[in-house]
């Protein structure tokens, strides 16, 4: 089969980690890239750490952020079943091919031996594994064991000399010591396969060509191509991605509580932005640019950027790239996006949200900091004058009070509140005094929002809160002031 097959092969056992995604991210992007088909595989034979709904929110999370599957559980495909529970049937069946061929073997050990065996490895200072005790078992022993319902695995039979090596796309051809190698289970005494059994016999069923994965699994693959050759198959192309690290020292965890794709997007970022960041942790286009639409990282994205150092989560970074994505929205979008967050806090009748939402785009960076920013338009909070003192402004409290003292009687006496003859009155007032704009411009904006930071400037607050309020903080200004 020349045509590349990729596939994202989850389990659905909670919320959709970031290192989850940018695994079905790198999938899906080398299938597109190469004209080739993604499919998406459910493993879901670890029933203990199955969680209700999960499935859901895998086939949500991929479609929300446009990662749509060829071939799936929901949509079928010629082979199917895509829900690793509906095709166990099989598996032991080709782990019998391999004990018919000498490649594995059945195991009679019970729980006891196995513990104890493992008990005096290590008391002897031995790496733990199997010590193959069944592995020669005489036809006529394995037979009367079989007959006598004695429960059995079945274990891969790993040869005890030699080496093999396998080749990943990112570490080139690791060769490993035979010696070294457990002989591990492929079958459970409940007839049920192991994890690392079932994807092997997954992948070559449905022609996978590319398989991307945490490189924790490094150290399984050569018992992968040993199984590969075994039952003579063609191994797929490996890459094997380093962790999305939290720190230096610690990787991002779910268990941890570690940033989900749901808790991204349930904090104001954009799911394009998310999409967008993930990609460029561990890997690098060429250039320096960074924003990217999924069309265009299909066309950008190439193995050979992926690095084989961690990647570091930076939320810094991912907040810079959502206030961009941010920036590029439409006016209408970025206010279907902002509307919930303003009515959160914004309750008067008086004020247009289009308007606040024409201020706030520019210097969103993050939705959730909306009702933070806009919260004094209600009401006025009560503030510190500190906040009047400004190196860059030049300003203290004497000197915003004399400007607020001066810009009162301005305000007071406007027939007309809109933007343009607020803006010509205090500018007048600036000519007359003689001073710097931000002089009067910054104590008013303080004194109107009793913030550092606002969603606009001193005009378009005042504008905005309309002329009775504003005369209104003015005044307490220049009473806390005073």
């Amino acid at each position: 089969m020349n045509k590349v097959r990729t596939r994202f092969a989850p389990s659905p056992t909670g919320y959709m980690h970031i290192g989850n995604l940018r695994t079905a991210l790198f999938t899906y992007l080398i299938a597109k890239k190469n004209g080739g088909d993604f499919i998406l595989r459910i493993e879901d034979t670890d029933r203990e750490r199955m969680v209700e709904g999960a499935v859901d929110v895998i086939y949500d999370t991929l479609r929300d952020v446009g990662l749509n599957w060829d071939e799936g559980p929901d949509i079928g495909g010629p082979v199917g079943p895509y829900i690793q529970s509906e095709r166990m049937g099989m598996f032991k069946d080709y782990a019998l091919q391999l004990v018919e061929k000498g490649e594995a073997y059945y195991c009679f050990c019970d729980k006891e031996r196995l513990e104890e065996v493992k008990a005096i490895q290590e008391a002897s200072g031995i790496m733990p594994m199997y010590d193959r005790h069944c592995r020669d078992l005489s036809e006529e022993e394995i037979k009367a064991k079989l007959e006598a319902g004695v429960p059995y695995v079945i274990r891969q039979k790993v040869p005890l000399e030699g080496s093999v090596t396998f080749h990943d796309e990112l570490y080139g051809d690791i060769t490993t010591p035979c010696e070294v190698l457990d002989d591990q289970i492929l079958i459970k005494t409940d007839g049920m396969p192991t994890y690392n059994f079932a994807n092997v016999v997954d992948d070559h069923l449905m022609g996978i060509t590319h398989v991307v994965r945490g490189n924790e699994y490094l150290s399984s693959a050569p018992k992968y191509a040993l199984l590969y050759k075994a039952f003579g198959w063609e191994e797929p192309v490996y890459i094997h991605v380093e962790h999305i690290m939290k720190d230096k020292q610690h990787k991002l965890s779910k268990r941890d509580g570690d940033a989900s794709y749901q808790d991204l997007i349930a904090k104001g970022y954009l799911k394009e932005a998310v999409l967008n960041y993930i990609a460029l942790l561990g890997w690098a286009p060429k250039g320096e640019r960074e924003i990217f639409s999924l069309e265009e990282l299909i066309d950008e994205f190439d193995i050979s950027g992926i690095s084989k150092s961690p990647a570091i989560f930076d939320p810094l970074k991912l907040k810079a790239i959502n206030a961009k994505y941010i920036k590029a929205l439409s006016p209408e979008e970025f206010f279907t996006h902002a509307e919930p967050k303003l009515r959160e806090v914004i309750k008067r009748d008086d004020i247009d949200l289009r308007y606040v939402a024409s201020l706030l785009q520019a210097r969103t960076e993050l939705f959730n900091d909306i009702p933070e920013t806009v919260d004094f338009i209600d009401s006025l909070g009560d503030y510190d004058t500190a906040l009047y003192v400004h190196k860059k402004s030049k300003t203290n409290e004497q000197i915003a009070l004399d400007s607020l003292n001066a810009a009162l009687p301005v305000l007071e006496g406007l027939d007309e509140w809109t933007e343009e003859s607020i803006h010509e009155a205090l500018f007048a007032l600036i000519e007359k005094l003689g001073c710097k704009n931000a002089i009067v411009l910054y104590p008013l904006r303080v004194a109107v929002s009793g913030k550092a930071f606002t969603p606009g400037g001193a005009i378009e607050l005042s504008f905005l809160l309309g002329k009775e309020d504003t005369l209104a903080r003015i005044r307490k200004g220049i009473e806390k002031l005073s």
